[in-house]
């Protein structure tokens, strides 16, 4: 059957039309809708904030699970790279949940700022690299060098004072310098500093190179050692305690799951880490207690301990009353392995979930 001119032109403009409409809404750069608008429901966003080190690792894998879910909070994972930033994120609102350092957290609450550590991110997990065929084999050949610590308001730092002191190491011998975590292995490299504390994969990342090796593991110099804690506002818990029981659990049960799921949870963290996954497989195995997620309800013996050695060190002014920063009523009393789906796991930062 012959068509018409008129009928071939009106065929032709719908054909662009659809085209043109395609073209602006772009469906395939769209994100896929969650389960949960799915089926209509509306469910409360909380974002996290975390830095890529592995202290955090339960933040990225919380994230995921909460996203793969139909129920609860869903939770927003947010990457920062330095301390400063987070703090200042934190201070200023724009976070109300967030990793932090624990002497950082305990110094905020000190300085005004409304907020309560309500769970710890991990234990031990932090360790300390020198050049491979340096001449430094201890702390006391640390005298007249320079090392890279997080902050000199981290737990890394205050390890370094206390084991130097027990070692009869004078620690105004050496020169320590803050520096950003993910800048440290090329620091090393370049001499530029003689070693560095932090928190791994940022240790890893030399030995691995097979530049660095390592001089302490954390627990070697402080058993059970802590990092970071989990920090809320105040705001958050007297407005939304549903929100922070649903993180607290969902970070303790995220724990349970990466400690006896290590590769799995090594895929799932790295792209949200920007990070290889190689070189996670690698700090989460090697050896397989270099990071733990186990036993992460701080005490306050714990807590008082921190708050002396920060005290001594000048970072907080005097000690105060743990029950001023410590809340641990959202803290489950069963914990059980989060179920992550890692057929659904994002392979690159492009497509996470």
């Amino acid at each position: 059957m012959k068509q018409s001119p008129l009928l071939r032109i009106i065929l032709i403009a719908a054909v662009l039309i659809i085209a043109l409409f395609i073209l602006r809404k772009q469906p395939w750069k769209q994100k896929p809708v969650s389960l949960s608008a799915a089926a209509g429901g509306k469910r409360k966003v909380l974002e996290v904030g975390f830095l890529p080190v592995t202290c955090h690792l339960t933040c990225p894998v919380t994230s995921f699970a909460s996203k793969t879910s139909v129920t609860g909070t869903e939770f927003d994972s947010h990457l920062y790279h330095d301390w400063p930033t987070v703090a200042e994120a934190f201070k200023s609102g724009r976070l109300q949940a967030t990793f932090m350092l624990a002497p950082m957290a305990i110094k905020l609450n000190e300085e005004g700022v409304p907020c309560k550590i309500v769970y710890l991110g991990h234990r031990d997990g932090s360790t300390m690299m020198v050049l491979k065929n340096g001449p430094i084999h201890s702390l006391k050949d640390l005298a007249g060098k320079t090392v890279a610590i997080p902050s000199f308001e981290s737990n890394q730092y205050l390890v370094l004072l206390y084991a130097m002191k027990h070692q009869g190491v004078n620690s105004a011998s050496v020169h320590f310098v803050q520096m950003a975590p993910p800048d440290m292995p090329s620091a090393l490299q370049t001499h530029a500093i003689d070693s560095y504390f932090v928190g791994e994969p940022f240790a890893g990342a030399s030995q691995m190179a097979g530049y660095g090796k390592v001089l302490y593991y954390s627990y070697q110099l402080w058993p059970r050692f802590i990092s970071c804690v989990l920090v809320v506002s105040d705001s958050l818990i007297q407005k939304h305690p549903d929100e922070v029981k649903d993180l607290v659990r969902g970070i303790a049960d995220s724990g349970k799951w990466a400690d006896t799921h290590r590769l799995q949870a090594a895929k799932l963290a790295a792209p949200y880490f920007r990070q290889n996954p190689k070189l996670l497989d690698f700090v989460l195995t090697n050896p397989p207690g270099r990071v733990k997620y186990e036993h992460l309800t701080p005490t306050d013996a714990e807590m008082m301990e921190i708050e002396k050695h920060a005290q001594e060190a000048g970072i907080i002014n005097k000690i105060i009353p743990v029950s001023q920063f410590l809340d641990r009523e959202f803290i489950p009393k069963h914990i059980v392995a989060s179920h992550i789906n890692m057929a659904s796991a994002p392979t690159g930062p492009n497509n996470l979930p």
